[in-house]
């Protein structure tokens, strides 16, 4: 049975008082009905900037018990599907971005997707890579807007969430409370100018509750490679964060010493930024399976 959310189920946080709107069995598949970034505000590249609702950005559809899923657990989340609303949008403008200290006017650009390709003109259509902007299981303490990355996951915009992905999340609540939100069509690394091509659209996930592993999360992994994601106040502190935790891995999976983890990351890691526009940065420290696993780190979930 799969289970479905529309994209009126909505949240502005991630938090462990949401109530959720649907309780599913562990390794369940369900189909996420999202929202764009805006919640669909913008329809028209002539709408005034100024009549937009701040209040309602990034928007995260759910959220969904998973049963099963208790607290030091990690929630692994396979996306199988993405499916794409037909046009998508852009903005850019003062205070938003790294131009946001150069651009005097705010601008709206609608963005068709025609053949598999983003048309942000006329001239130029740049191939499709759907990815996921917004998802995250509640977080202790606090609730976290989804505007904001962390620990639990949230406002990553890390572009290799996307199709055939495993993306390990932490379990702080009963259920781990999961919602996600704010596709892009395509977005490149940074997120520039604040935004990739922001869009509505349909994810379809497979869920599965993993016990016994302490694996530092965020963590993705797809078919060549394994990533710690981390967000802090500066990308700086985002970096080694997200070094570390790989190291931390190598350290418990693979019984090394951080000396041989340190010589193992110089030699063949590499260190990527996700975004700079975020209150939080985010960046990700990648490793080939096909090195990791040489080591004796093995991943799998049971369907």
């Amino acid at each position: 049975m799969n289970y479905e959310v529309s994209k009126m189920d909505i949240v502005y946080a991630l938090c462990s008082e949401n109530e959720p709107v649907l309780r599913v069995p562990d390794h369940s598949i369900i189909v996420f009905h999202t929202c764009d970034c805006f919640e669909d505000q913008i329809q028209s590249d002539r709408m005034d900037f100024g009549e937009l609702d701040w209040e309602r950005i990034n928007p995260a559809t759910g959220p969904v018990y998973i049963e099963n899923a208790e607290p030091g657990d990690l929630l692994v989340v396979h996306i199988l599907t993405m499916e794409l609303a037909d046009q998508g949008v852009m903005t850019i403008g003062p205070k938003l971005g790294v131009f946001g200290d150069e651009l005097k006017e705010n601008a709206i650009r609608m963005v068709p997707i025609i053949d598999h390709q983003a048309w942000i003109s006329q001239d130029i259509g740049i191939p499709l890579h759907p990815m996921i902007g917004v998802i995250g299981t509640a977080p202790k303490g606090a609730s976290i807007s989804c505007g904001t990355p962390g620990d639990h996951g949230g406002n990553m915009d890390c572009k290799h969430i996307t199709t055939g992905a495993y993306l390990l999340l932490p379990v702080n609540v009963p259920g781990a409370l999961l919602a996600l939100g704010d596709l892009h069509a395509v977005m490149g690394d940074g997120e520039v100018g604040v935004s990739g091509v922001e869009i509505a659209g349909s994810v379809t996930v497979q869920v599965h509750v993993l016990k016994g592993k302490a694996w530092p999360a965020p963590m993705l992994i797809n078919k060549n490679t394994v990533m710690t994601i981390a967000s802090a106040q500066d990308l700086d502190e985002a970096s080694e964060l997200a070094v570390k935790h790989m190291a931390r891995l190598l350290e418990q999976e693979c019984q090394m010493t951080t000396p041989e983890a340190v010589f193992l990351l110089s030699a063949a890691a590499n260190l990527h930024v996700c975004q700079i526009v975020d209150p939080k940065k985010t960046a990700r420290m990648e490793l080939p399976r096909s090195v990791i696993e040489q080591c004796g780190f093995s991943f799998e979930v049971s369907s």
